[in-house]
């Protein structure tokens, strides 16, 4: 089995992008990311469009596109860290063009609605990573755990023979046992929005990790049937079930939403783990879409060793 290709780990001095190809952000998020990745000694350039607004949009679709292409383009561009999520990374995807990105990849950060350009890097067999964006970068303190875990894999440091581990509490739902595979995923809606299409990730030896938010107990079920009747679900080799917020658990399955998910994948023999601290939560922890991962799940704890090639850290939560 093979991870995709990690772009280069950041140096101080490497040139980053602040860009939004999604919804519209506060012009204040974007200053407070932006100093935030100065402290950490990068260069950074907020993209042309990063704090326009066009409906919901932070611009148009040829707006948003020209500055994405722009940054996937620049052979000096070292990070991309995307604004926020919302909705509208999808107009851009048959759009993108990665000839230049191949041969100067760089590191994409973001999550939610970003799920659809780590589907679109995987594609073209990069690592990518599912992280916090810029409102955590910039009201959460310097040494937040998540933003310390973001620049700590950024910039490499973890060991090639041990990897960068997180370790959290179990579940009662949790399905016991130890699983190796490219971890893939991200949010529920938008990767299933994904099905089906030239962006659509591998289900053979995944390690799929799925989050989201607003979405009813239902909808959720729903997608969820797409990808067992599909033939996702038993391909998978592990499961980590995140956090699904923002939405009224009133019980309409005849049970609780991880009541559900757990039912539908009981007839699997992989781990499955829940209440993975990854979502639209302030402990997002950060996971690289691609990276070959080692999921164990324990009576006591879930532990997760993303495989990287630097100096090891085992990080609690």
């Amino acid at each position: 089995m093979n991870s995709l290709i990690y772009p280069p780990y950041l140096h101080e001095g490497d040139q980053a992008v602040i860009l939004s190809p999604s919804g519209k952000i506060d012009k204040h998020f974007l200053t407070g990311a932006a100093a935030r990745l100065k402290s950490w000694g990068l260069q950074v350039t907020l993209a042309r469009h990063a704090g326009s607004e066009h409906g919901n949009y932070a611009g148009t679709i040829r707006q948003r596109l020209g500055d994405l292409q722009q940054a996937l383009d620049d052979e000096q561009v070292k990070l991309i860290l995307c604004s926020r999520g919302g909705y509208g990374a999808v107009h851009l995807a048959e759009k993108l063009d990665f000839t230049r990105f191949r041969e100067h990849p760089k590191w994409l950060v973001g999550f939610s609605d970003i799920t659809v350009l780590h589907n679109l890097l995987q594609a073209n067999g990069f690592a990518s990573l599912h992280a916090p964006m810029a409102r955590h970068l910039t009201v959460e303190p310097e040494d937040d755990f998540c933003t310390c875990a973001l620049r700590n894999i950024l910039f490499g440091r973890a060991n090639m023979d041990q990897g960068y581990r997180y370790t959290a509490s179990a579940h009662k739902l949790n399905r016991q046992g130890t699983a190796s595979g490219i971890l893939r995923g991200g949010n529920l809606a938008v990767f299933y929005g994904l099905r089906g299409t030239p962006w659509d990730i591998p289900a053979e030896g995944t390690i799929l990790f799925i989050e989201d938010v607003g979405e009813r107990p239902h909808a959720v079920e729903r997608m969820l049937y797409n990808l067992k009747l599909g033939g996702v679900l038993k391909r998978l080799s592990g499961l980590i079930v995140g956090q699904f917020t923002e939405y009224e658990e009133n019980y309409s399955l005849g049970k609780d939403l991880y009541g559900a998910i757990a039912d539908l994948v009981k007839e699997y023999d992989y781990p499955v783990c829940f209440d993975f601290p990854v979502g639209h939560v302030t402990r997002n922890l950060p996971l690289i879409n691609g990276a070959e991962t080692v999921l164990e799940v324990a009576k006591r704890e879930v532990r997760l060793t993303l495989s990287m090639p630097d100096d090891s850290e085992t990080i609690h939560v």
